[in-house]
């Protein structure tokens, strides 16, 4: 079973809770029929606790022995009778190294995900160049990595802070076949990304004095024409956030891939309505509900200048 969208999977006009309530979404039967369920019904706490159902190890990957990107290390469970998982390839950002978000790989593979954060061929590297490295690592990943048994090549994700965020970017559009896409704090000098067909969460954060929402993530967000998005501002976070591994995040980036990856209908509560929290200055997203209904946060683009390439420094 593929149910790619929350629009086909709840149906215009009908909440989660009357589908619940009739047994249409986490019910045995859908269960049953979803060969790529992973791990228990997620709840609020589960999902911002450090650690999902699964215990995980990992193993590291040679820069020396690929091509294409750095190397890195990935996060896998340790467990093989539930099957195969999703892959993720989690991009650094600027300057940065793998192992800034090995809390993060490891909290996210811990809910059933084989998670490759790399290393890019220098950490200057710009957001296309990540890109592209990003596809080859995922390439590595499902055909020559140590792991590659564990992993549905038919389920992959990405996911990348700051210029790895837009990096995410790039390859999301390069590749629609990808299952999902989740931005960390992203950083691109392009804004528009009309042409990308993946699901993509763009998680910001409200006090980002280097990727300021207001003129990467926001508009990132309303540029996206796929069926499937939405915007988490991350409430008084920095730019940091996705090495800080905070779980506000990490509720709402494994709910998305769990959503997208593994077809799981039971995250749909998770996402739809967004969450009333106050560790969210914004969430929006195209699923029906308040909050949802395609609507794009309304901004008004701050003027380009030869500052913005060059924000690092200014």
């Amino acid at each position: 079973m593929r149910v790619r969208s929350l629009k086909t999977a709840i149906g215009t006009g009908v909440t989660a809770a009357a589908l619940v309530l009739t047994g249409l979404v986490g019910s045995p039967a859908d269960a049953q029929s979803n060969p790529f369920e992973r791990g228990p019904a997620p709840t609020a706490s589960s999902l911002r606790a450090r650690s999902g159902p699964y215990a995980t190890t990992s193993t590291s990957v040679s820069g020396a022995a690929v091509s294409g990107f750095g190397g890195g290390r990935i996060y896998y469970p340790t467990t093989t009778s539930d099957g195969t998982f999703g892959g993720v390839v989690l991009a650094p950002g600027f300057t940065a190294y793998a192992s800034t978000y090995a809390g993060l790989a490891e909290r996210v593979a811990s809910h059933g995900f084989v998670v490759f954060a790399i290393d890019t061929n220098t950490t200057g590297d710009l957001p296309p160049s990540r890109g592209d490295q990003m596809l080859r690592a995922l390439d590595y990943l499902v055909q020559n990595s140590s792991v590659r048994s564990r992993v549905d090549a038919s389920r992959l994700a990405v996911a990348g802070h700051s210029m790895g965020g837009g990096g995410t970017l790039e390859a999301a559009n390069d590749r629609p076949s990808l299952q999902a896409a989740v931005p960390l704090q992203p950083w691109h000098s392009t804004k528009s990304w009309s042409n990308i067909d993946v699901p993509t969460m763009i998680i910001g954060a409200e006090s980002d004095s280097i990727a300021a929402v207001s003129s990467h993530s926001e508009r990132f967000y309303t540029s996206l024409n796929a069926d499937e998005t939405a915007y988490v501002e991350l409430n008084g976070e920095s730019h940091m956030a996705a090495a800080t591994n905070p779980d506000d995040q990490a509720y709402a980036m494994v709910s998305w891939l769990k959503r997208f990856v593994d077809d799981d209908t039971r995250y749909e509560s998770m996402l739809c309505p967004p969450p009333s929290s106050s560790d969210y200055s914004e969430w929006r997203n195209t699923c029906p509900g308040p909050g949802g209904g395609g609507t794009p946060p309304t901004t008004t683009p701050p003027p380009t200048d030869e500052c913005e390439w060059w924000e690092w420094w200014c």
